[in-house]
């Protein structure tokens, strides 16, 4: 008969301290609430403004309290300015989610959530999101900044459709896109003066599918002074919006030149797959620059273009040793099943939702490889067909966010076999299983006979 152990023993063992000069801080628009352990400082908790001289002022008393790690919790962009500051002083800062330090329900104010937070980072409890370092948050700002000056262009695009249909000018509909070349002749041409139609007609493009005589007819309309005057508001604005997209393709191309190293990739970079000018392409070489940083060609990798591939560097760095496996790396982008079970018992494997701008991205690009000639475009529509678009997009986002784990990270080469390959080792699966399985019942498969074989 086994002893019963005394109560002494059963008695839970006490966490173990992980961070022992810890701090916690509770930030907020206006002020920031920090707590530090007891015996740093007679008064463990204070108020800080949230003005840079009172941050300075907080990393100050942080640096007299000998803090060597901060655990902070945030909302917004509050804890970028304060994040900046501590790293400077050559303090530790771990930004936590929300979830990780949810508190126990009931007395619920900024204090006792900066003391929960040094306490969860005393016992290594927390666990910090992912940030990049300085170089890579610079080229990430930029490129954020750029796709937000294009989201505003294209909102005065829509303004040019709408000033052209209330003139009941059809050019929109001739036209593939009024930004291109002959749709922006037009319009500047109408803004100049010009109303013939023919004489606007001949200012096509000679790869524009539609004929002159079309868009002539198209170019028949009322030519009211209020609606050119919005039409040339909104192009007048979209030309600015273009000029600020320029200036941030300079800066882009600069961060890109201070993230090469000195010495050229000692491998070549090889031909590209397509030779199409993307939409809204950087007015820059992307490929080389990237490939001079990384020292690989993502843009193998069907469905990433050089604009995708300088974007996911930039949300996720060049450096991805953050993430130990891909299956971590897919697991932060969300694209992972999730776990919830209890009792033994699979409750949902549904995958989390996330606001991730790299995972959005692969999700784009899940899309566009899905129609295309690959083994990965042939994953795509048999999953669709199987389990519906959604699904079949979250599973091909994962496979390309693995191949981008794997060639960027351990430079792995990567060689599409084929929508026919695919295909015919997803049959011979589907055969193995069936043989398989009609072992298990006590048949035999056979090959049906060939046609016109008696």
């Amino acid at each position: 008969m086994k002893p019963i152990p005394s109560k002494k023993s059963r008695r839970a063992k006490p966490l173990s301290t992980v961070n022992p000069r810890a701090a916690g801080i509770d930030v907020g628009a206006q002020f920031h609430v920090v707590a530090v352990p007891p015996e740093c400082d007679a008064e463990a908790v204070r108020t800080f403004r949230s003005f840079t001289g009172d941050l300075h002022r907080l990393a100050d008393w942080l640096v007299a309290c000998r803090i060597e790690t901060v655990a902070m919790e945030s909302t917004g962009v509050y804890w970028i300015a304060l994040y900046e500051i501590l790293e400077a002083r050559g303090i530790r800062v771990v930004v936590a989610n929300a979830r990780d330090v949810k508190h126990v329900p009931g007395r619920k104010t900024d204090v006792n959530d900066a003391q929960w937070l040094q306490q969860l980072h005393t016992y290594g409890l927390l666990r910090g999101s992912f940030h990049p370092p300085g170089d890579i948050a610079a080229l990430r700002a930029y490129l954020r900044q750029r796709e937000r000056l294009l989201d505003y262009a294209a909102s005065h695009i829509q303004h040019m459709q709408k000033a052209l249909t209330q003139m009941n000018l059809q050019l929109h509909h001739v036209v593939s896109d009024i930004t291109g070349k002959t749709g922006m002749r037009i319009i500047r041409a109408i803004l100049d003066g010009t109303r013939d139609p023919q004489v606007l007609a001949s200012y096509r493009d000679g790869r524009c599918k539609a004929s002159v005589e079309t868009i002539a007819q198209a170019l028949e309309g009322n030519y009211r002074p209020e609606h050119l005057f919005a039409l040339e508001q909104a192009v007048a604005l979209y030309d600015a919006y273009q000029e600020r997209v320029v200036a941030c393709d300079r800066r882009i191309e600069a961060a890109l030149a201070q993230l090469a190293p000195p010495e050229p990739p000692a491998e070549p970079l090889s031909a590209p797959r397509h030779k199409t000018r993307q939409p809204n392409a950087l007015a820059f070489e992307v490929r080389q620059a990237l490939h001079a940083v990384i020292g690989v060609d993502l843009t193998q990798i069907h469905g990433i273009g050089p604009y995708l591939a300088l974007k996911l560097v930039g949300e996720c760095g060049t450096d991805l040793s953050a993430w130990p496996t891909a299956k971590h790396f897919t697991s932060w982008l969300c694209l992972s099943p999730g776990n919830k079970i209890s009792g033994g018992k699979v409750l949902s494997a549904r995958t989390r939702r996330s606001h991730n701008r790299a995972s959005a991205l692969l999700r784009l690009a899940a899309v566009n490889v899905g129609k295309t000639d690959s083994a990965l475009g042939a994953f795509y529509r048999r999953l669709a067909m199987r389990v519906g678009k959604a699904k079949a997009v979250t599973a091909t986002a994962r496979k390309l966010a693995v191949l981008f784990y794997n060639t960027l990270r351990h430079g792995m080469d990567y060689s599409d076999p084929g929508a026919s390959d695919y295909e015919e080792r997803h049959r011979r699966r589907v055969v193995q299983n069936l043989e398989r399985r009609a072992k298990q019942l006590g048949f035999t498969l056979e090959p049906a006979p060939a046609a016109g074989v008696s």
